[in-house]
């Protein structure tokens, strides 16, 4: 039986973690190891890169709940990331309903734990739909086949349902009413939108919980994932005796299915909470 810390609630991204690599996520949650070493080299672009990813979804959140366009951009000086911020200020995404929850938080109760998960935007017409957006920063356009498959495109459509009621003046929010769209900062006109039904939410519950029953009933050590090219850019890959170098940004952009790899999009769920 698998002994996780007792403030320990599954997301997304310790989902992922799991599906991606169980030893990963046994280090990481279980045994919270802290391993010194860097996730992609060089460091320095491996950090200005989070930096600036950070930046951006701070900015859309500002400007979401008020503040002037034009004063944020006054405070922009990095060049790609204002170029992030004019794309989504000139061709963001359109057509969102007209209440909207930005830097959202939803839990609920699954399979004896707790799912969480946190939206970048919850766009919601009371009782007609609701959409979710995402917001991504990565340098190549992530494919629809590989952003279908990751654990995010199940859980926040599914928590969302589930939980999400008094986001929707006490109504709940059904299937069919829900849509999660994937908008890229460096490809602005290409969004990627994901619809969701009935058969998706009860498929997605049955996975989750399975998934979840699964991960707490581990016993021993968790097994390595069996395709090394995730271990590049893991921080663990000296400690599992797969390799010391990190891989770098080029690298992980040139490989030739990039979108079956980590990529270097910023993720809420793996770094502390930015203070608003």
């Amino acid at each position: 039986m698998t002994h996780l810390p007792d403030e320990f609630q599954f997301s997304q991204g310790s989902l992922q973690d799991y599906v991606d690599c169980p030893r990963r996520f046994q280090l990481r949650y279980v045994e919270q190891v802290a391993w010194p070493a860097v996730q992609a080299e060089p460091v320095s672009d491996s950090e200005r890169y989070q930096q600036q990813g950070e930046a951006f979804h701070r900015l859309v959140h500002q400007h979401l709940v008020g503040l002037p366009a034009e004063r944020l951009t006054s405070t922009v000086a990095d060049v790609e990331l204002r170029a992030w911020w004019h794309s989504y200020l000139q061709q963001g995404p359109s057509d969102l309903p007209p209440a909207r929850y930005p830097e959202i938080g939803l839990s609920a109760p699954l399979a004896g734990a707790r799912l969480v998960a946190k939206f970048d935007v919850v766009a919601i017409a009371p009782g007609e739909r609701a959409v979710i957006v995402d917001w991504k920063t990565s340098h190549h356009r992530l494919r629809r086949r590989w952003l279908s498959e990751r654990l995010q495109t199940r859980v926040y459509p599914y928590l969302l349902v589930r939980a999400g009621a008094h986001l929707n003046g006490g109504r709940p929010i059904h299937p069919e009413q829900v849509a999660m769209v994937y908008w890229f900062a460096n490809f602005p006109s290409e969004p990627e939108r994901f619809g969701y039904d009935a058969q998706q939410y009860e498929a997605g519950e049955g996975y989750l919980e399975g998934l979840i029953a699964h991960i707490r009933g581990q016993e021993g050590e968790f097994a390595m994932t069996d395709d090394e090219r995730r271990c590049k850019y893991c921080v663990y890959r000296s400690l599992c005796g797969r390799g010391v170098q990190a891989g770098t940004m080029r690298e992980m952009e040139e490989e030739p299915e990039a979108g079956d790899v980590p990529n270097f999009d910023f993720d809420f769920e793996q770094v502390a909470e930015i203070e608003w």
